[in-house]
Formats: structure tokens, C-alpha cells, sequence
């Protein structure tokens, strides 16, 4: 039984040498309180989430940090390292605000997809076996997520909370998801 759990373990690239571990980080909480403008900054709700993520990660041994250019990533990122590196291709979905205020998005899920591959796979490769901290968007994030499971675009019927974790294993080619969403850190 321990060999066939073993088996099972690694064909999921847990505990296989060589292996990164990628956490897709969302954001803390922009909207609270939110002005007018396209790049919000951190409302103090999402402060608190990320300073509560920062004190969680405070242990954890990782390679790097990365993120969006945007304001609330930065931030973000910034209270577990001063210095991430931002990468264009971590950014939003772009989208439009419909007649009723609904969020539509106007950029196809493939074009999401390839960028944010694009940066996951470039980062994964400059930090092979460690454990490095991405954070994003919950658009782009599900997006990922959802190639990375061989599902359809909008077959993963999730939003990812402020500061939550995902959980990416990558070794050569291979892509397996670890962990979605995880707010141990906001309980």
C-alpha cells in the first residue's frame, strides 16, 4: 500500500526532486471604499488580507516573487518581498463593464492562457525545484488553472478570495495542481 500511495504521489509531482512549486497569489481587496481609476491601489481591508498572507509566507523558503505591474499586486507583493519582479504578462483579463454592471470580458480565454503559460513557464524554469510566489489576478489565475487541468474555458467554477493560494507543481513539461484558492491565512 505505501509503494502504490508513493506511485500516486508522484504521478501528482509531490515530493519528486526537480519539481517547483508555483503559488498563484490573488491580490488583497482593491474595492473597498475604490475611487475612480483604472489601476486601484489596496483599500485597508486588503492591507490586513496581505499583511496576514506576508505573516504566513514568513516561513515559507521561496525562490522569488512576481507579479502584475498593477498597483494592487505590487502591493501586495511587496509586503513579502520589496523588490518582486513585475512581469506585463501577469496582468487582468481585460474587460468592459456591461449596461447593468456586470464585468464582461473581452479578451479570449486561449490569449489568457498563453500569456500567463508564457510567464509560469519562463518563471518555473529560472527557479527549477524551489517554490516561487506569483501574484495576480483571479481572472488570469482561473484562466491558468483551468489549461492547467485540461478543463474547457469556464468549466472551473471558482473565484479566487483576496490573498488566496493556488498551488501549481512543474517539472519539464508537466503541470499539476496542488491546491486552490487555500485562506488558512485569513481565519
Amino acid at each position: 500500500m505505501i509503494q502504490a500511495m508513493r506511485s500516486l504521489e508522484a504521478a501528482f509531482l509531490i515530493g519528486v526532486d526537480g519539481t517547483t512549486e508555483i503559488w498563484l497569489i490573488r491580490h488583497g481587496d482593491c474595492y473597498e471604499g475604490m475611487g475612480e481609476g483604472p489601476d486601484p491601489a489596496l483599500s485597508p481591508t486588503g492591507r490586513r488580507q496581505a499583511e496576514r498572507l506576508a505573516e504566513r509566507l514568513r516561513h515559507v523558503v521561496h525562490a522569488g516573487v512576481y507579479c502584475s505591474p498593477s498597483r494592487r499586486t505590487l502591493q501586495t507583493a511587496q509586503l513579502i518581498d520589496p523588490s518582486p519582479t513585475t512581469d506585463d504578462r501577469l496582468v487582468e483579463m481585460t474587460f468592459e463593464l456591461g449596461d447593468h454592471g456586470e464585468i464582461v470580458f473581452t479578451e479570449m480565454p486561449a490569449d489568457v492562457v498563453a500569456r500567463m503559460t508564457a510567464a509560469i513557464d519562463e518563471i518555473a524554469a529560472s527557479h527549477a525545484g524551489g517554490r516561487v510566489i506569483v501574484v495576480g489576478h483571479a481572472g488570469a489565475i482561473v484562466n491558468y488553472l483551468t489549461d492547467v487541468m485540461r478543463l474547457e474555458p469556464g468549466q472551473l467554477r471558482i473565484l479566487p478570495y483576496y490573498t488566496s493560494v493556488s498551488v501549481v507543481r512543474a517539472l519539464g513539461d508537466r503541470r499539476m495542481v496542488g491546491a486552490l484558492g487555500d485562506t488558512a491565512h485569513l481565519e
